[in-house]
């Protein structure tokens, strides 16, 4: 994503009668383009700022007390449902207002115009929500802290060593060819337990299945090997107990994330809360799983010291990024561990469920399949089996990810603490508020996106060609800037390769076309994994 781009979205946006919810009356209009900073006190009025700032208790909300509040949440079930809730609370109360839960207080916002001036006022050192409950289980067993938990200098000195190693273009080349590897192999293992398990007639060979497990071995397989540069053979016909343990505990610190953000997390443990020892226990086995995969690598590097092999291999083979990390001892053997093990935590669940939503959203979309396709057997019959080459020749590719992400993004918000006052929808919102842009909705609304529940891939290419106003902050799955998702380069090329190995091997149908019920965890998830029919091509 571009690091300069402007929101040029407008509105005209009128509310008519609507309900006072919490006894707030919503907006009368949405001033789209109400946006602006203020400097020593006073708005720097520019294009599109509206006259007569309005204070920040006047920003409409949901409520003032904020226990009651999270009373309400838990007894109507709210967590599950959050990115529904936020839907509704836009539609009533319009594209701002504040919320506060329990101890955690929030500016939300929708429009991308709004997003943008967050943006621009987040500083050298982007901060976004610390989850407290994480934090938490680092201190209490001593655990150093990865870049996901850091902010100032200390978090800026970590994340550029990491992002040599895993969002520059020469990292990117280097571990390519590892996921292009683990993509191939699991459509032999589908096509494997397609003959054998399959049905049809006159050699038209079927499989439908809920792909989910299928698909979360793969990511689990995948990371393992650009981040370790080992296989742990998640293909073969019995699984390793101990991988399957890490995606039990994966899922259960995910699950049991959301409801401990609005708690102190210290009183808890103190109380012994079942929650937090369900959540520090999910911890310890990831960490268990990461310590060891990270002593087998540090093994390997210190048998290969020695002999004369380029930075980050091992008799001439990239020893994925662990090894690259080691070799070059920017940063300590703990900060390695840390940082290794967050990105091991984050970098399942967040790619095998969008892949589910994928699969699921062009087997429901045949036409669009077939583009996308087409575009991939061309790219890849002229990238010579250059996967990198392959993607660049097939943007309908990114463009499903990215339609995707819009429709069902991995995190239902982006959060930010400006770093001044800004104006957002002609409210003053002072320095250091948590902001957060809701992406959910944003995805979901026919104020930013024409036929906005009609699934295009094709609409991101149209995009490119379009002046950055009119692309504005759109897609905001992995987020932005210094501070985007350090996985990003991994989770993207991940994504695209296993659905063009998949494209060129099998065509995708669904035995139901009816919308997929959602749910929050802590991340964006089906209620129930939507079973795809791979038929053989």
């Amino acid at each position: 994503m571009s690091t300069r781009v402007t929101a040029g979205i407008k509105a005209k946006g009128s509310c008519g009668s609507r309900n006072v919810f919490f006894g707030v009356a919503p907006q009368k209009g949405l001033c789209v383009t109400a946006a602006g900073t203020v400097v020593h006190g006073k708005l720097e009025r520019g294009k599109g700022v509206v006259k007569g700032m309005r204070s920040f208790k006047e920003i409409p909300h949901t409520g003032r007390n904020g226990w009651l509040n999270l009373l309400k949440f838990w007894r109507e079930n709210r967590f599950q449902q959050l990115h529904k809730h936020m839907e509704r609370t836009f539609n009533m109360l319009g594209p701002i207002y504040r919320e506060k839960l329990g101890t955690l207080s929030s500016v939300n916002i929708m429009l991308p115009s709004d997003v943008s001036e967050l943006f621009k006022s987040e500083g050298l050192h982007p901060r976004r929500m610390t989850l407290q409950p994480w934090a938490t289980h680092r201190e209490i067993r001593n655990h150093s802290k990865g870049i996901f938990l850091k902010n100032g200098e200390e978090w800026r000195a970590d994340r550029l060593q990491l992002n040599k190693e895993v969002m520059m273009s020469a990292a990117v080349k280097r571990f390519l060819p590892l996921l292009d590897e683990v993509a191939k192999d699991f459509c032999r293992m589908l096509q494997t337990r397609m003959e054998k398990e399959g049905r049809g007639e006159e050699g038209k060979c079927v499989l439908t299945i809920d792909p989910s497990p299928d698909l979360f071995r793969f990511a689990l397989e995948a990371s393992c090997h650009v981040l370790y540069g080992e296989r742990i053979g998640l293909f073969s016909s019995s699984p390793s107990l101990e991988s399957q343990k890490f995606i039990w505990a994966v899922e259960r610190m995910l699950t049991t994330t959301p409801p401990l953000l609005y708690l102190p997390p210290r009183l808890l443990l103190r109380m012994g809360a079942p929650l937090w020892t369900q959540h520090a226990t999910a911890w310890d086995h990831i960490f268990s799983h990461a310590e060891a995969r990270i002593q087998r690598g540090y093994q390997r590097l210190s048998t290969s010291q020695g002999r004369a092999s380029p930075a980050g291999t091992a008799g001439g083979h990239y020893t994925g990024v662990l090894g690259q990390l080691m070799e070059k001892g920017q940063l300590s053997l703990d900060l390695i561990k840390a940082n290794i093990t967050e990105l091991m935590a984050g970098g399942v669940d967040t790619t095998a469920v969008p892949l589910q939503f994928a699969l699921f959203e062009l087997g429901r979309n045949p036409e669009v399949q077939e583009s996308v396709r087409q575009q991939v057997r061309a790219s890849w019959a002229q990238a010579g089996g250059d996967p990198q080459k392959a993607l660049q020749g097939a943007p309908l590719l990114k463009g499903t990810i990215k339609e995707v992400l819009r429709l069902y993004p991995v995190g239902i918000t982006v959060q930010r603490y400006p770093v001044r006052d800004i104006v957002l929808q002609n409210y003053h919102i002072p320095a250091g508020t948590l902001v957060q842009a809701c992406i959910y909705p944003m995805g979901r609304s026919e104020k930013v996106f024409e036929d906005p529940l009609h699934f295009d891939p094709s609409r991101w290419s149209r995009e490119e060609g379009q002046r950055a106003e009119a692309a504005g902050f759109r897609s905001l799955a992995f987020g932005f800037g210094a501070r985007q998702c350090v996985g990003r380069r991994i989770a993207e090329n991940e994504m695209q390769l296993l659905l063009m190995h998949i494209l060129l091997s099998f065509h995708l149908s669904v035995p139901s076309s009816e919308d997929l019920n959602t749910t929050v965890t802590f991340i964006l998830q089906p209620e129930t994994p939507p079973r795809i029919t791979f038929s053989k091509l």
